[in-house]
C-alpha cells in the first residue's frame, strides 16, 4: 500500500479534520502539533550517520514541519527504540546532536525502550500566537510560489553515500545534517493579511506541489530555471533529484502578491505561479523552450518511497 493510501484510509476512518497538513494546528489550544519517525536501514545508516548528525536530523526535520505550519517551534519530545548492544556513547552524542539543532525550542521529555534495531519518533509542538497558520488547502490563483533554499542536493548526497564517490562533502552534509531555517516562515507568519499554503519538501519538490495544487483544486506553474540547486549535482541525474528526491527540507509557499510585497526578497526564490485548472494537469514545468505537464498519476508514481 502507498503512503498517500494509507493516510486517506487514516483520515476516512477517524473523520478527522486534522489530517493533511505538516501540522495538526490545534486552534482551540493555540497550538500545532507534529511527529515524525526515523528507522534504521530505512530512513538512516550507521554506516553514514554519526550520533550527533542522527540527533540533528531528528530535530531537524520536525522544526521543519513547524516552520512549515508558520508557528513558532516550542517544545519537543524524544523516543527511542535502542538494541542491547548500544552504547552509551551513542546516546550521549545523539543529544549533543540533537542539542544543537533546538534554536530556541526546548527538549521536555520522551521515552527509552528496546528494540532490534534504532527507531527514533520525535513530537514538536508550536504556538500559534499572534501568527497567521499555513495550508495546503489555501492556494488560489495568482498566487506566487516561493521557496527558500536548494533543491536535490540531498538526494545527491545520499546517491554519493551509497556510491562511496569521493568528495562532494556539502552535498553529503546536506543529506546527514539538513539545514532549516524559520526565517521565511516567521516572516510570512507574522505579516500575511491573506491565506497561504506553505508545506516543507522532506518528500521531494515535486510533492510539495503537488500536494499544494491538488488540495487547493488549482495547477501549479513552475519555471526551471528559478529553481535554486547547487550547480554540482548536473554530475548526477539532477532533474530527477530535484523533483523527487526528498529529505531537502526547504519551504515551498504559495502566497498571494500583495502579501509578498511585504518579504524581504533576501529570504525567498520566486520559481512559479499558481494559474487555473482545467484538465487533469496539476503540475506544469516550463524548462526554455519546452513545456511538461503532470497528472496526478504521473506525480504520485514518481514521489519519494518510504516504504
Amino acid at each position: 500500500m502507498k503512503e498517500l493510501e494509507i493516510i486517506n484510509t487514516i483520515k476516512n476512518i477517524l473523520n478527522s479534520e486534522f489530517i493533511g497538513d505538516d501540522c495538526a494546528y490545534l486552534k482551540d489550544l493555540g497550538i500545532v502539533v507534529t511527529q515524525d519517525s526515523l528507522v534504521e536501514d530505512i530512513h538512516f545508516s550507521r554506516k553514514f550517520s554519526t550520533p550527533f548528525q542522527l540527533g540533528y536530523k531528528s530535530i531537524a526535520v520536525n522544526l521543519s514541519d513547524i516552520y512549515a505550519s508558520g508557528a513558532e517551534a516550542k517544545y519537543l519530545t524524544v523516543s527511542l527504540s535502542l538494541p542491547k548492544n548500544i552504547e552509551n556513547n551513542f546516546v550521549e552524542e545523539f543529544y549533543k546532536g540533537a542539542k544543537s539543532a533546538l534554536n530556541s525550542a526546548k527538549i521536555v521529555g520522551g521515552d527509552i525502550t528496546g528494540a532490534d534495531k534504532i527507531y527514533i519518533s520525535v513530537t514538536a509542538i508550536g504556538s500559534a500566537k499572534d501568527r497567521k497558520i499555513s495550508s495546503r488547502k489555501n492556494a488560489q490563483k495568482g498566487y506566487k510560489i516561493i521557496t527558500n533554499g536548494l533543491h536535490g542536493s540531498s538526494s545527491a548526497g545520499l546517491y554519493i553515500l551509497q556510491n562511496n564517490i569521493e568528495g562532494y562533502e556539502t552535498l553529503k552534509n546536506e543529506h546527514l545534517m539538513p539545514y532549516v531555517s524559520s526565517k521565511l516562515s516567521d516572516s510570512i507568519a507574522k505579516t500575511a493579511k491573506f491565506n497561504y499554503a506553505m508545506m516543507d519538501s522532506s518528500d521531494g519538490l515535486m510533492d510539495a506541489l503537488f500536494k499544494i495544487a491538488d488540495n487547493s483544486n488549482v495547477k501549479a506553474k513552475i519555471y526551471f530555471n528559478k529553481i535554486p540547486y547547487d550547480k554540482s549535482i548536473e554530475n548526477f541525474d539532477y532533474k530527477n533529484m530535484i523533483f523527487y528526491g526528498g529529505e531537502d527540507y526547504k519551504l515551498v509557499c504559495a502566497i498571494s502578491p500583495d502579501d509578498l510585497n511585504n518579504i524581504d526578497n533576501n529570504l525567498y526564490y520566486e520559481i512559479g505561479e499558481i494559474i487555473e485548472k482545467t484538465d487533469d494537469n496539476i503540475v506544469e514545468i516550463q524548462c526554455e523552450k519546452e513545456i511538461k505537464t503532470f497528472t496526478k498519476k504521473d506525480i504520485e508514481k514518481n514521489l519519494f518511497k518510504h516504504f
